[in-house]
């Protein structure tokens, strides 16, 4: 039992749930399975899985996601910092691609690779109506933000990369917005943050 604790913790540090959404879903699934609240040591082992696994990701922080090639979200937080120091937040907008939550096969726990892999070819697409100083990042699992100005032609390249990837062959629904900067550097980090569980 302590051994699927430690895979639940670190999965769920992977998949960016908070410490707090480990801990309610492991009291949660231990209540319908047990009848009663989960051990001090499953929750022990639980909760050092979960930090081994995040702080080895701080570890590793750099630019870009291993996985997808696209750049990380603290890049894109850095980025989004930039503007803000300049006084240049207004100029430019995020736009957001976001892929379904739970609608495909490979949405089994465990299956990082291809969700990654649905993500890396999201961004590439991004990529091709983006191609200049941009920056194309992951967000959380299931997401892609594009840090870009905001002038006449947004709105028109927004259409232009639905319809690529409504076209893509992997013929997956995606939704997809312009989110403005908020007025503060601050809440633009909480904003990352919310897309990011998303």
């Amino acid at each position: 039992m302590l051994g699927a604790c430690a895979v639940a913790g670190e999965d769920l540090a992977r998949d960016g749930a908070s410490m707090q959404e480990a801990l309610e879903g492991m009291r949660d699934t231990w209540r319908q399975a047990a009848d009663g609240d989960p051990s001090y040591d499953a929750v022990s082992t639980l909760v050092t899985a979960w930090s081994e696994t995040t702080l080895g990701y701080l570890h590793q922080l750099s630019c870009d996601d291993p996985l997808t090639g696209l750049a990380s979200q603290a890049h894109l937080r850095s980025r989004i910092s930039e503007l803000y120091r300049v006084a240049d937040a207004s100029g430019h907008a995020l736009v957001v691609v976001a892929l379904p939550l739970g609608d495909d096969p490979s949405d089994e726990a465990g299956d990082h690779f291809t969700r990654a892999m649905r993500i890396a070819r999201a961004g590439e697409l991004a990529r091709t109506v983006f191609p200049r100083d941009e920056t194309i990042a992951r967000l959380g699992v299931h997401r892609v933000g594009i840090l870009c100005r905001r002038d006449e032609r947004l709105g028109r390249r927004v259409r232009v990369l639905a319809t690529l990837l409504e076209g893509s062959p992997e013929d997956i629904p995606v939704r997809l917005w312009i989110e403005g900067l908020p007025g503060t550097d601050h809440f633009a980090g909480s904003l990352l943050d919310e897309l990011a569980r998303g």
